[in-house]
């Protein structure tokens, strides 16, 4: 798992979230679940979580998206190229979006194949 790291990107549809001189700060979950153990007591393949912390690193310089999922999305296809998972969980969230709130934001869940 991938635990609170933080980038920014521009992202967000309000006409105040489009200034391209103040991206969003963002917060990002990841969990790739895969077998422990493979054939015959054999351990299980390992995950190299660097592909998926890189994609986020890259944010920055992306050019604006509206909308989380997008961004979430992209993260859940990228965790599914990696044959071994075969479920993942992602989240990103806004943490300076509302003063009452921690953060607001976007989580999925998606098994392979459904």
């Amino acid at each position: 798992m991938l635990r609170g790291v933080r980038t920014e990107a521009h992202v967000g549809r309000h006409a105040w979230e489009r200034h391209a001189e103040r991206p969003a700060r963002l917060i990002v979950d990841v969990d790739m679940l895969a077998p422990t153990e493979g054939p015959a007591g054999v351990a299980g393949p390992l995950i190299d979580y660097d592909i998926v912390r890189d994609a986020v690193r890259a944010w920055p310089g992306r050019p604006h998206t509206d909308l989380l999922e997008t961004l979430a999305e992209e993260l859940v296809a990228l965790c599914f190229s990696i044959p071994a998972v075969q479920a993942c969980r992602v989240s990103v969230q806004k943490p300076d979006i509302f003063n009452e709130a921690d953060a607001a934001g976007i989580e999925l869940f998606r098994v392979r194949g459904g």
